[in-house]
């Protein structure tokens, strides 16, 4: 029986492969999360946000930086810079990056803070959630469903190498 060989580049495939099932596959758990909470009761949301905030900052973001790293290594060792779906890999993660920084966490603490304060304000009584909140809401699943398609498309690319 013969074992493949295990270089410095399979091991950083393979962090890298592990990086992204682990650091984003959650991310993707989370476009059924608000319906499941609202199904539960309004009183969750406030977990909710906060759930969400810790996979994107304790999950996806230091996978997010694993993935760059062993990319930029793995692309140096073997492939060729101009090749067309490593720029447009690189492109997708630094807008990830960027959607995860300047985006998902911001609006999980915004609209944490929010749906919080209107379940305090609501003193017992049904919570009717604001305008603001449920537009917050809905834009956050919109811009969670771009970016799980963002995550395909990098998968697809690193997969097919198609240019």
């Amino acid at each position: 029986m013969t074992f493949a060989e295990i270089d410095a580049y399979s091991l950083s495939v393979f962090i890298h492969v592990t990086a992204v099932v682990v650091g984003f596959g959650a991310t993707f758990a989370e476009a059924i999360m608000f319906p499941v909470a609202m199904k539960a009761g309004v009183r969750y949301l406030p977990y909710l946000h906060k759930l969400q905030l810790a996979i994107n900052q304790r999950l996806a973001t230091p996978a997010l930086v694993i993935v760059i790293l062993t990319g930029l290594y793995q692309t140096s060792e073997r492939w060729d810079w101009d090749e067309g779906w490593i720029g447009a890999t690189f492109l997708i993660v630094i807008v990830i990056g960027g959607l995860l920084g300047g985006y998902f966490i911001p609006a999980d603490r915004k609209l944490g803070a929010m749906v919080e304060r209107e379940i305090a304000a609501a003193d017992g009584r049904d919570v009717v959630l604001s305008d603001e909140y449920q537009r917050g809401a809905r834009r956050e699943g919109v811009v969670g469903a771009l970016t799980g398609v963002l995550l395909v498309a990098a998968i697809f690319l690193m997969v097919t190498k198609p240019f």
